[in-house]
């Protein structure tokens, strides 16, 4: 599976250069690059294609090979903490006491564990930075989990992602968008890691 991206009016901003071709064939791909890359831009993009959306300014042309295109989910780790969404929750007393009692880090690992693997086989799980709040032990947790997925229920999944561990792994095929030129990404004044940027 191919997204073509013809235009894009973010990606045009940040001197991509059009068209750019984004491989999509591997089951469990992983979108790196610097803070302002276009990952989540990329992520969310993928994510219009895939559900054949119209949005101004992005024109694409999406080769599906011979994937069939389930259900398409979306997951911001940001926007889609729960713990931020309590109101939901009013009608379930014990998963309201666990949200309230839980770290953020155990209530994103009770999503992988609990809401994914419900989702039906053939899923399309688009994840921008699912390591938000996991320490490294967990963030091996999670690709196991998302390994599991791939496996045994035929799941694509795309991440967003600054994580080593997922980004390392051997099961993963990487696209690194800091392998072109990106006027966004930030400036190289800010001092070597481990120095102090205080004046």
């Amino acid at each position: 599976m191919y997204l073509k991206i013809l235009a894009h009016p973010v990606f045009v901003n940040l001197n991509f250069h059009m068209p750019m071709i984004v491989d999509l064939s591997h089951p469990l791909v992983m979108l790196q690059g610097e803070n302002g890359s276009g990952k989540s831009t990329l992520l969310h993009s993928i994510y219009y294609a895939l559900r054949g959306e119209q949005v101004d300014g992005y024109i694409y042309r999406l080769d599906r090979g011979k994937v069939e295109i389930g259900k398409v989910f979306l997951f911001d780790a940001e926007a889609h903490n729960p713990r931020t969404q309590l109101e939901l929750f009013k009608d379930q007393p014990e998963m309201l006491e666990f949200l309230q009692m839980a770290s953020h880090g155990q209530v994103m690992l009770s999503m992988f564990q609990q809401n994914f693997p419900s989702f039906p086989d053939g899923t399309i799980l688009l994840l921008d930075e699912p390591e938000m709040a996991l320490s490294v032990s967990n963030q091996r947790r999670i690709l196991k989990m998302l390994k599991e997925l791939v496996d045994q229920k035929n799941f694509r999944i795309i991440c967003a992602t600054h994580s080593p561990v997922l980004i390392d792994a051997p099961e993963t095929y990487v696209i690194n968008l800091d392998n072109h030129k990106n006027r966004n990404v930030i400036a190289t004044d800010l001092g070597v890691e481990g120095a102090s940027t205080i004046q």
